[in-house]
């Protein structure tokens, strides 16, 4: 009997379910509300306001704390491309995963047969 939980740990429970619930469900809504959960178009106009907004307000952010950060590198990457080919790597791979499968299956089934005999 002395397993059961108490109120204050359901108590306890609830609360962090409901905060957690909350800011998934705020992370939901402003990407939605920034175009992230749209079309291609939309989401690199999304990336390109927060790559034009991010280094201002992070410099910002030193100058109060008082931190210096080094400079950032300047990189010639395409977030969309690389997303692209892993989108189309991934697609690869489930496209022949039944034909995968089956070999592999016939490859094992020798190896069993091969050990038994």
């Amino acid at each position: 009997m002395d397993d059961l939980p108490t109120a204050e740990s359901v108590s306890s429970f609830y609360q962090r379910f409901v905060i957690k619930g909350s800011l998934a469900g705020a992370a939901v809504y402003v990407a939605y509300d920034q175009g992230l959960l749209g079309s291609g178009t939309q989401g690199a106009e999304a990336l390109k306001k927060a790559q034009a907004a991010l280094p201002p307000a992070i410099q910002e952010w030193t100058s109060y704390l008082g931190w210096e950060l080094p400079p950032t590198p300047k990189f010639d990457f395409s977030l969309s491309d690389s997303w692209n080919k892993g989108v189309q790597s991934v697609m690869s791979a489930l496209s022949v995963a039944p034909a995968r499968a089956c070999e592999y299956t016939v490859e094992g089934w020798k190896y069993v047969k091969d050990l038994v005999k």
